[in-house]
């Protein structure tokens, strides 16, 4: 019941701000624009249309807030006026009461507000889906004073966002049962990715310590600021964190007169994107404009500021090795190589044609090299590409998700920062250089380290475990003894590999001081 109310209520908002109108003038046929005048009979819908969208998406709530997030990010899709009215979602979203914010903080920290601050500004200086951000001056321990961002949860967001899930799942459950492409888009274990992402940005404690480990990650970048966390002030409600001062990376016109490097900026903050991907496989995965600052300060001047991290995104090992081959292949256009990476990975049947998917993919991606990105939208390549998926029977992979939203919203702010940025080779050095370092002597001799303690475990144990598999029930420990072998072989050629470089350098060494000494004489 909970579901049909929800879904009746959905309806009542899109009726009650004129989307059904929106949609149907947005036809060309005369009849529909009919109908629409006529469905607009006896309602006052004079309100731009920008706003009425974005009042709808606020009234519906985070999810749908979330929504207008991104698409705010996407101008070449939206006309100015939606996309201008979408952008205030991103900070400037209606805040919740100051007193209720208040009552949070003491029943978090179970004392007055003003035993934990000298000073605590009432009106919050912005205002998102899921929470708000008030500023304040906090007495630490040691008796000195900070200026902090106190981030208070709204309230009743689990309920809110749990009856949304239910009716996503529910439609999700329909596509999976009735569409043809159920199985090739997943569309369960999408929502389920989704839904674990929505519920960790409710856990505030969850959000401070991905903020902490991409400051750890980002300290030697020197690109970007990640504010320190106050632990001893942090709650699954309400999160204390260092004050960060900069100018929003929207207000483009206002940085440009401080003097900041615009063209810099952009290929910075795809350099900032890809090292979190791939370099470390933690990445912000909520960048839209509202949580991105510039510092304009002398000591940090023209550096990225991020700010909240409740959405962030992980890859494994193999995800980023996949992913780093992919775009490395793009990049020097070997079409083949992309179908090949498609099959071994199982994300397209095996029995897929090489030559048809490479060629396939090369009709896609070929007409937008070497184009400036205002010539250039990743979401209509997206698009073809998502089109080319479906002939093939690509399988959408769910952990991708969040990557491929990531990497819309660095489009958007690369094309709003500087429309002229090579994003392809932009990146492509990147990319090259973390493939060197993957397959390089220094990644052998790491992976050795690491696996040094198992191997030296496993290797005398090898004899007495294949003939205790083999005489208790050989059909059986068949699997078991070719895993073994398998481990022994890539044993073996790790450590071959050592052997080998090792008698390289030292060959390398001879050959050069004989090459010295030759000289000398």
């Amino acid at each position: 019941m909970n579901r049909v109310f929800r879904s009746i209520y959905i309806v009542w908002i899109a009726f009650r701000y004129g989307l059904d109108e929106l949609l149907l003038i947005s036809f060309k046929r005369p009849w529909l624009r009919l109908i629409a005048r006529l469905v607009s009979i006896g309602r006052d819908l004079n309100a731009p249309r920008g706003q009425r969208i974005r009042e709808a998406l606020e009234r519906l709530g985070p999810i749908y807030v979330k929504f207008g997030q991104v698409l705010s990010t996407r101008r070449d899709l939206l006309p100015p006026d939606i996309a201008d009215e979408l952008a205030r979602l991103q900070d400037r979203v209606p805040p919740f009461s100051s007193a209720v914010a208040v009552q949070i903080i003491e029943r978090a920290f179970r004392k007055p507000l003003d035993q934990v601050f000298t000073s605590f500004d009432q009106v919050p200086v912005a205002s998102a889906s899921i929470a708000q951000v008030h500023f304040a001056t906090l007495k630490t321990r040691d008796g000195t004073e900070r200026e902090v961002a106190v981030k208070v949860l709204r309230p009743g967001m689990l309920q809110a966002i749990d009856n949304d899930m239910d009716l996503m799942r529910t439609m999700a459950g329909w596509v999976d049962r009735l569409s043809a492409d159920g199985k090739r888009l997943k569309p369960r274990e999408v929502v389920a990715e989704f839904d674990k992402y929505l519920h960790d940005e409710l856990d505030l404690v969850r959000e401070a310590s991905s903020a902490a480990q991409l400051r750890r990650n980002m300290q030697g970048l020197d690109l970007v600021l990640i504010p320190e966390m106050f632990w001893d002030y942090c709650h699954t409600e309400v999160m204390v964190m260092e004050r960060m001062k900069g100018v929003p990376i929207s207000q483009v016109a206002r940085l440009r007169e401080a003097g900041v490097d615009i063209p810099k900026l952009a290929r910075d903050g795809v350099t900032i994107f890809f090292t979190q991907v791939f370099r470390d496989g933690f990445f912000h995965a909520d960048m839209h404009p509202g949580n991105i600052q510039v510092s304009i300060e002398p000591a940090t001047f023209g550096r990225y500021i991020s700010l909240d991290f409740g959405i962030v995104g992980t890859l494994t090992e193999y995800d980023k090795e996949y992913l780093a081959q992919n775009f490395t292949a793009f990049f020097r256009r070997d079409y083949k190589r992309v179908a090949e990476l498609h099959i071994e990975s199982g994300w397209v049947p095996a029995a897929t044609r090489v030559d048809e998917l490479e060629s396939a993919i090369r009709s896609v991606c070929e007409p937008y090299f070497d184009r400036p990105l205002k010539e250039i939208s990743l979401g209509m390549v997206l698009m073809r590409l998502f089109q080319t998926s479906r002939r093939f029977h690509v399988e959408i992979q769910p952990q991708l998700v969040l990557l491929q939203k990531t990497l819309l919203n660095i489009e958007g702010l690369g094309r709003q920062l500087d429309p002229d940025l090579d994003l392809w080779n932009t990146a492509k050095p990147f990319l090259e250089t973390w493939m060197l370092e993957q397959v390089g002597p220094q990644k052998l001799i790491d992976q050795l380290k690491d696996q040094a303690p198992r191997y030296a475990k496993l290797l005398p144990e090898l004899p007495r475990l294949l003939h205790d598999f083999l005489k208790n029930n050989p059909a059986d420990s068949r699997r078991e003894v070719q895993q073994l072998l398998a481990e022994q072989r890539r044993t073996n050629r790790l450590l071959q590999g050592l052997i080998y470089g090792g008698i390289g350098f030292a060959l390398g060494l001879l050959a050069m001081q004989f090459i010295i000494r030759v000289r000398i004489w």
